[in-house]
Order: C-alpha cells, then structure tokens, then sequence
C-alpha cells in the first residue's frame, strides 16, 4: 500500500477502536469521543490501562506492533476485571474484538488504580518474555542484527564460521515491509521449516491479494554514513530466487517481499556513479584499478600440475592458508585449487613439487551465458567484463536498444515502471523516450574469492532500498563446529592492519561489572 492507503487504513482502525471501547472509556471516567482521536485515544487507553504514555509509540512499530497490541487487548480487558485465563484467550483469539462484548454486552466495572504487577511467577515469566522478545525486536531491526558467514566468498576478510553483528544505523534502519511476520527471523521459521511471514509469491495473486496490500512502502531512518568504495554490505539478493542455494536463475524472481529475500555480504567495489570494468579478473574503476583494504586478500582459482606424483594438496592447503577445496582433474594429477590468494601464490608456486601453476581465467570475449546482463550482445565473464554506468539517483541516461539490456531490470524491477519495445522505439509509462533517470542508488557487490562467488556479476546492480546495514564486529568465530579462533573473538571488521582481539578486555569488564554490582547489592542489604 502507498502512504495515503496506510493512512486511510489507520484511520478506519480508529474508527473500529473507538465503536469498540467509547462505552469502556466513558466507564473509566473520559469522554466518548476520546475513543476516537487518532493517537489521542492511545495515549488516553494507556491512562486506562495504567500503563506508560510511550507504549504508544510501540503500537506503530511494524512486527513490534503485533506483540503490543496482544498484550493491550489482554490489559484493556483486565482493567474491567476480566482477568481469567478465558478472557486472556478470548481477547487475544479474537484479535481484540472481544472489547466490542465487554464494551455493549458485558456488565463490567472500571478497576481503579489496578495493580499491573503479575499475581503469579508463571504471570511474571510470561510478562518478562514478552517484554524481553519486544526489546530484542527493537534492537535487532532497528539498530544491531547477528549474522553468519555461511560461504567464502569474502575470505580472508570474512571467515566461514564468523558471527557478526551488523549495524543497521550506520546507513540508515529501514523500516520492515513485511508487517506480518514471526519476530527476530529472516524468510524461515528455524525448526518448523515454515515462511516465517504472510504473503503470496504466487505470480497472478502477488498485486491483488489482500495480504500483499499490506506491505509498508519503503521508508529508511536517515544515516550517518554513506556506503564508500571497498565498504562491506549485508543486503537483500535483488534477484532472488534461492529457494535452494543450487536452484539460482538470475533472471527469475519470485516476487519475495524485499526485507525478505535472501541477506548476502559482499564488498562494494562500485559506488552510484561509477564506471566499472573488469579487466583479467580485476576490477577498475573510471579507469584505474580498485585498490583493496590491506586485510583483503583478492584470490583466484588455480590448476596445478606437480613434478612428481607425492603430492598432498592437503597439506600445501594449510600450509600455505589456502581457501576452499582442491581436486584431481585428470589422471595426470593435476590438481585445480579453487581459491589461492596472491599472497599464498608468491610462496606456493616455489614449493619444490610444484611444477607449474595456471590461472583458470575466462579469455576476453568468451561470453558466459549466467552473466549480467544474460544478453547475447555482451560477450562478458567473470573475468572480462564492462565497461558499465552504475546508476545514481537523479542522474539521467540515453537509453537506446544497445544499452537497455544493461538497465531493464533497474527500470522495470526496482522502480516499478512499464517497458515496451516497438520496432526501434523504447516506451516508459507508455511513452516514447530515448532517457531515463534513475530514482534511487544502486551498487556493484563482489566477493574477494572471484573465482568462487555469486555476485553482481551474476544478477547486476543493487538497489539502496536493498541494502540491510554494515558488518562492525566480530563476536565469536568457529572453524568447524570444535575449533574456536579465539584471536578472531571480539575483533572489528574495518581498519587496517592486522585485527586486534578484545576478547580479553570483554572478559575483565564483564567480571568487574559482576563483582560491582555484587558489591551494590551487598552493600543496600547493608545499609
């Protein structure tokens, strides 16, 4: 829904509201027409109700929403001396209209001064989760998410088995679209396997089912920060069609709601405004050639023919802090190693069983098909690929046939325009045009494993509004599910130079902090 469907919306709510509770207002000494003001009417229910004015703020908090106005229902019935278990679930079963039999059948007394403090520990724990899940909902969509790394295609900088916690306020929270859906899960509900939100991906019902309406229109938090050249993102897959990891049709899209696709971290070599090639797997950028942060580690895959057959490619793998796997390809050994950093290559290629090491590289001109812009006219790879214009918002383009298959899917996906083509002729919107402007800003995401990543090279640019927040620390990480790096505990993801632990630090502080707050308590009970 647009922003005047979602106001419209509110306003019929508090219409329904207020037909439900104006006799329950009059009952705790307020005016009738108080149940109807907009907003008004929630400060006053929270007089009601003897609860803080700013849980009002918490009713207009999408996800955060759903949990507050379950637990309003159950506190609204209480303060007229419904509080049997029945009328905790009929309140909440009901989705609230059960106020519309306390308000016109029930003959019910306002409880004054009502004691909201639970009157049994199974009461006081079910208010503590509630309350605990409500704060984590606030933090983890507005503030700080954990995430995982589950692939490598940021080795070196990012590990398989790296916990994160990745800023949501550093470019700006955004508002979650989905206004119906589990808290603190992405698309699946852990354990039952199940959507964890309501909508309809069906392609014919996904613009006129009523739960589609129900989507937020995009609106983000201003940020402090810009998303820079080299910067790590976590965002939304554009493209997404990851119902299974090995099912990935780049130009399919199974119309998932944006704050639902699948999250991705990758390494932003492209900013709005750009010109970006890729040149024999590295990246230039309006001409020269993108230089990496110190901690990042650019790597490529490999064939490797040895002089003699003892060779343990294993071994060289640890020895030499090789990423990924490695195989036999023929039955000449020669061994193809997927993901070697420059750095491991200066000291492997001189290990003395190493006869020669060849770069798996895609030849100019040689078009992959699985690449952006998946247009026959671009013979492009992962290696050769570009030059393109990474759009930035306001800018304005010629757009003739030559170039639309790079800037299709910008228009028609991601800004929501009708495209035609007629004979030589290109319509927006129905009309005849050799421009476009774009209307927000878009990004180039790349793994540092080039060989060995599914990224923008695959599925094109990233739109803002799908961008999740920054990755800032490293809280614990695990190589396999026995081995801790311990010296990667508590570590920052940006900087330079080698990553410095404050795990240690971490510890003292939390013991100290115990041992006050020990010593607070002791002393109280003493005093």
């Amino acid at each position: 829904m647009t922003l005047m469907q979602w106001f419209i919306f509110i306003l019929i709510i508090q219409v329904i509201h207020g037909l439900g509770t104006w006799k329950l207002y009059t009952k705790a000494g307020r005016q009738a027409w108080e149940a109807f003001a907009p907003i008004y009417n929630g400060v006053v229910l929270m007089k009601i109700i003897n609860r803080p004015w700013w849980w009002i703020i918490l009713l207009f908090l999408p996800i955060v929403n759903l949990i507050m106005l379950a637990i309003v229902w159950v506190e609204t019935a209480r303060s007229f001396g419904k509080n049997q278990k029945i009328d905790t679930v009929l309140a909440v079963a009901t989705l609230g209209f059960y106020n519309y039999y306390l308000n016109y059948v029930a003959d019910v007394t306002y409880v004054e001064d009502r004691n909201v403090n639970p009157k049994s520990s199974s009461g006081e724990w079910t208010s503590s989760i509630l309350f605990a899940i409500v704060a984590a909902t606030i933090v983890h969509t507005y503030f700080m998410q954990p995430f995982t790394i589950p692939s490598s295609s940021l080795e070196k900088s990012l590990l398989v088995g790296d916990f994160l916690f990745v800023s949501k306020f550093h470019y700006g929270a955004r508002m979650p679209m989905t206004t119906v859906a589990a808290p603190m899960v992405h698309d699946t509900i852990p354990v039952l396997k199940k959507k964890s939100y309501l909508f309809s991906d069906d392609f014919t019902k996904r613009k006129t089912s009523l739960i589609n309406k129900l989507q937020l229109p995009y609106l983000r938090f201003p940020g402090f920060e810009k998303i820079e050249r080299n910067d790590i993102v976590v965002f939304n897959q554009p493209a997404d069609t990851l119902r299974d990891m090995n099912d990935f049709h780049p130009d399919r899209n199974y119309y998932k709601p944006i704050d639902k696709k699948t999250n991705l971290v990758k390494r932003c070599v492209g900013v709005p405004g750009d010109s970006l090639e890729i040149r024999d797997g590295y990246v230039y950028i309006n001409g020269q050639q993108n230089e990496l942060p110190d901690r990042a580690k650019l790597q490529f895959s490999y064939y490797v023919q040895p002089k003699t057959n003892q060779f343990s490619p294993e071994f060289l793998k640890k020895r030499y802090d090789i990423t990924d796997n490695f195989g036999i390809i023929n039955q000449a050994n020669t061994y193809y190693f997927s993901a070697i950093s420059d750095e491991a290559l200066a000291k492997f290629k001189n290990h003395p069983n190493v006869l020669s090491i060849t770069p798996n590289k895609r030849e100019k001109g040689n078009r992959d098909e699985n690449i952006f812009p998946h247009d026959p006219n671009y013979n492009w790879n992962i290696d050769f690929f570009g030059p393109l214009y990474i759009p930035e918002k306001g800018k304005t383009i010629d757009i003739n046939l030559e170039v639309l298959p790079l800037y299709k899917r910008v228009i028609t996906e991601y800004e929501h325009n009708t495209l035609e083509v007629k004979g030589n002729q290109i319509l927006i919107n129905g009309e005849v045009t050799d421009t476009y402007t774009f209307k927000q800003n878009y990004y180039w995401m790349m793994g540092d494993n080039r060989h060995n990543s599914i990224d923008a090279r695959a599925w094109g640019f990233v739109p803002f509004d799908h961008v999740v927040g920054k990755p800032v620390f490293i809280w614990m990480s695990w190589d396999g599910l026995k081995n801790p790096r311990w010296e990667r505990f508590f570590t920052t993801v940006g900087g330079s130079g080698k990553a410095t632990s404050y795990f240690i630090p971490f510890i003292v502080a939390l013991f100290a902090l115990i041992g006050f707050n020990k010593w607070r308590r002791r002393k109280k009970a003493n005093s």
